[in-house]
């Protein structure tokens, strides 16, 4: 067996409890006991003075009293004041009944060897009048005793009254009181003992019987693990405030000190970060936008009704994946020509091997100056290097899907923008989309319009032959996580989903430019497969000056080392 204090919080708290328990019942005891005293020997005295009050005026008591001065007698054992004093006596229950003239002889007492003698104490207050009740000590010992002046028909004070209560009795009473008082101070020690132990159980599962150096070193570790952690930790209560965030957290989400005891919605604002955080959107390794970050959040409920989540950072390797996609455009489109040129290729041979060299020549001739034709009204129309290389590009993939790509006429760009990487993925995001939607149509097509007004403003519209954005919908496309496709369509490797970032990057991007962007049919609302208008207005997007040579010829180098927002270039949510 273990000697020394106790480990255990819950034998600490026990023993606390316990030490509580009987101190505050001796105490109560203690403060219950000591005015009780005081009170039985209020009530002794206030007895005694009033069996003195009341025999002082018994009538014949006063005359029998100044007949006796008078008549020169002496105190005798069988007079009518000593015979009048012992009824009194036997039948109160007092310990003596003490008749006194006014020189303080006794004319009646239980001794009758006292009797004509002159009283043990001082009878000076009473004879002048005053009442007295004390405790005493006199000839019978300690008592509670009560004097009462005695007067005559004329009312002048000829002798008194004295009572006195054995204090042995007042004890005894008190000490038959002690015993019920320690049977209800020990119930209620009893019951204090056990409520205490029901607690001390209780606190034992709660805190799985750890001890206080224990708790500490947890706490500290705790504090250690949670801020050098690489990903963000937010715990909740069961009403959804803020009870814990570490430093990865408050980087991630741009929370302050004061977000601790709020409600996540109020900290973060409305929108599906919140959404997520709080459990109103539930899932595994969902994906949700914080600012110009891209966050992958999981949620775990806490036994309490609280719930931890954790936050990932993926904003590089979106930008990782929007670069890769970026590629594999310009793979499909590299293959698409690859495919077209084998086909011109294998035509052009067979057209000299059957000797048709002037069909050949001719062939050759359209073949290019359709090609040409595309890229040079893409390159007069739109300056920007980037931006023209992406929709030549665009062109071929579309060309290869089956799917007529065309720049609206009046399309003009300078060569002044920005933030050119910036618009080539907005570009190419809303492209590729278009590509997407109109595939399926009868007769598909995509118009991309490239504009700028107010010599600063540029304005993107991407219209398509596709089904169309419903009406009740054109809002929530641009919601983080809102799609229309089929789950299994746009997860990767890992299965995680990547749908609804798209277009919601998009807007954030419009927003943080100063602008906006916006969906609509392309022809008519009320007619069935009428296509849709993606709209983008960037404010301040041209500079005054135009790029370099150098970087329009760096092309790609141009758009890896410019550090503008990123947009997702994903199929449309």
């Amino acid at each position: 067996m273990r000697v020394g204090p106790p480990r255990r919080v819950s034998s600490h708290v026990l023993t606390a409890q316990l030490a509580l328990v009987v101190g505050v019942t001796a105490l109560v005891s203690g403060v219950f006991l000591a005015p009780l005293s005081d009170q039985l020997d209020r009530q002794a005295t206030h007895r005694a003075l009033a069996i003195a009050q009341t025999a002082a005026a018994r009538p014949g008591l006063a005359q029998e009293l100044t007949a006796a001065a008078h008549a020169a007698e002496r105190p005798s054992p069988r007079g009518p004041l000593q015979t009048e004093a012992e009824r009194i006596r036997r039948a109160t229950g007092a310990e003596y009944v003490v008749i006194m003239d006014e020189r303080g002889i006794r004319w009646s007492h239980p001794s009758p060897s006292a009797l004509g003698r002159h009283v043990s104490t001082d009878p000076g207050p009473v004879l002048a009048g005053r009442d007295v009740a004390q405790i005493d000590e006199g000839t019978l010992g300690r008592t509670a005793r009560g004097k009462a002046p005695l007067r005559n028909a004329d009312g002048r004070i000829i002798g008194a009254v004295s009572v006195g209560i054995d204090y042995a009795n007042v004890r005894e009473s008190l000490l038959a009181l002690v015993p019920k008082l320690l049977t209800y101070a020990g119930g209620a020690l009893a019951v204090g003992a056990l409520a205490a132990y029901l607690l001390a159980r209780r606190l034992r599962r709660r805190t799985h019987a750890l001890a206080f150096s224990d708790i500490s070193a947890l706490l500290a570790e705790r504090e250690a693990m949670l801020h050098g952690l690489a990903e963000g930790v937010v715990a909740l209560d069961a009403d959804g405030r803020i009870r814990l965030v570490n430093d990865e957290a408050r980087r991630l989400l741009g929370l302050g000190d004061d977000a601790l005891g709020r409600p996540v919605t109020e900290a973060l604002g409305a929108g599906r970060t919140a959404d997520v955080l709080s459990g109103r959107v539930a899932g595994r390794d969902l994906v949700t936008v914080r600012g110009s970050r891209v966050l992958v959040a999981n949620r775990m409920p806490t036994a309490d009704g609280g719930a931890v989540a954790t936050l990932r950072d993926r904003t590089e390797l979106e930008r990782l994946g929007r670069e890769l996609e970026g590629t594999r455009g310009l793979l499909d489109a590299l293959r698409a020509q690859d495919h077209e040129h084998a086909n011109r290729l294998h035509t052009l041979l067979g057209l000299l091997e059957l000797g048709l060299h002037e069909d050949a020549a001719r062939y050759v001739t359209e073949a290019l100056g359709v090609h040409r034709a595309t890229a040079e009204e893409v390159t007069e129309r739109v300056h920007d290097p980037l931006v023209s290389a992406l929709l030549v590009g665009k062109a071929a993939v579309a060309a290869e899907r089956g799917v007529a790509l065309r720049l609206h006429p009046g399309s003009l760009l300078p060569d002044r923008l920005a933030d050119p990487s910036g618009l080539v993925t907005v570009v190419g995001n809303l492209v590729d989309n278009a590509l997407d939607a109109a595939a399926s149509s009868a007769e598909p097509a995509v118009e991309v319009e490239l504009r700028t007004e107010d010599d600063r403003t540029v304005v993107l519209a991407v219209r398509d032959t596709g089904p169309g954005v419903p009406a009740a919908h054109r809002e929530l496309v641009f919601e983080e996580g809102w799609s229309t496709k089929a789950a299994a369509a746009d997860t990767d490797a890992g299965g995680t989903a990547h749908r609804g970032l798209g277009l919601a990057l998009i807007r954030r991007f419009a927003e943080r430019a100063g602008g906006e962007v916006g969906v609509r049919a392309a022809g008519s609302d009320t007619e069935a497969g009428s296509g849709a208008e993606f709209r983008v207005v960037l404010p301040e997007a041209l500079t005054d000056t135009a790029h370099a040579p150098p970087d329009r010829a760096r092309g790609g180098d141009c758009a890896a080392s410019r550090t503008g927002p990123q947009v997702d270039t994903g199929p449309r949510t």
